[in-house]
């Protein structure tokens, strides 16, 4: 497993998310309430771009078709079935970090 800082806290105001391309990844980076979720930034259904999505509490949209997750778990909100690959988020040193393998 190898840290990746993604982004500097300051650029995801609470409410909002952000793509970020790291180490050869797409991922989206998520500010619910001060706290950061990071999941894969690629939505299943057609590609889409998840860290570009609108965010409404802690459910995420997908802006080409509207698929939503919750950023908290990963998980569709209509089909149980599905579930975006999560990454556990911390801060250090004011920038939003995960591990990847």
């Amino acid at each position: 497993m190898a840290a990746v800082a993604l982004i500097d806290i300051a650029l995801v105001p609470p409410g909002a998310g952000a793509e970020v391309v790291a180490e050869g990844k797409i991922f989206a980076v998520f500010n619910v309430d001060g706290r950061f979720y990071v999941l894969d930034g690629i939505c299943p259904h057609a590609g889409g771009p998840l860290g570009k999505g609108a965010l409404r509490d802690n459910i995420v949209t997908c802006p080409w078709h509207g698929w939503q997750f919750d950023v908290k778990t990963g998980q569709h909100c209509l089909n149980q079935r599905l579930c975006q690959t999560q990454y556990e988020a911390r801060i250090e040193d004011g920038k939003v970090v995960v591990e990847i393998d």
